[in-house]
């Protein structure tokens, strides 16, 4: 496969991921001296599709559509890392939870994500490849009980 075929299937997973232009992505915990890094190519590739600049840090007053989080076995707590990633995130945004697939280093049980994102105020909508290395849990709000809309 040559390298223009793999940039075209790694837009193709940045557009299945529901990135659309002129988006605002937060990307965390993609710390690149992490012992399982995050995937470079699918983060670069977010950014084209948005078009717009990625949010790179916690401490931000952006409102953000999508927050790619990041996350290994052995980052901590996983209720507190979405309830950290809800903070930006628009009334209609999306988190997209990346954990290295099953049978790798640092894989999460499915098990483990159900349980933390209700906790956190998310409900699981699907789950997709997101990457060579990674998987995607999408995330999001419930809709009944948001009391709050931006107009």
């Amino acid at each position: 496969m040559s390298t223009s075929a793999d940039h075209a299937a790694q837009r193709g997973l940045a557009e299945k991921l529901g990135i659309e232009p002129g988006m605002v992505v937060q990307v965390m915990g993609a710390d690149a001296d992490a012992d399982i890094p995050a995937d470079q190519s699918l983060i670069d590739d977010v950014g084209a599709r948005a078009g717009t600049e990625l949010v790179l840090t916690d401490d931000t007053d952006d409102v953000v559509d999508v927050v790619m989080l990041w996350w290994r076995e052995g980052d901590g707590d996983l209720v507190d890392a979405l309830v950290d990633a809800l903070t930006n995130l628009a009334d209609n945004g999306v988190v997209w939870l990346l954990t290295p697939k099953a049978g790798r280093d640092g894989h999460v049980e499915p098990s483990d994500i159900d349980e933390a994102a209700p906790t956190a105020g998310l409900s699981s909508t699907r789950s997709t490849s997101a990457a060579p290395e990674w998987s995607g849990t999408r995330l999001v709000a419930p809709k009944a009980g948001k009391g709050k809309s931006r107009h």
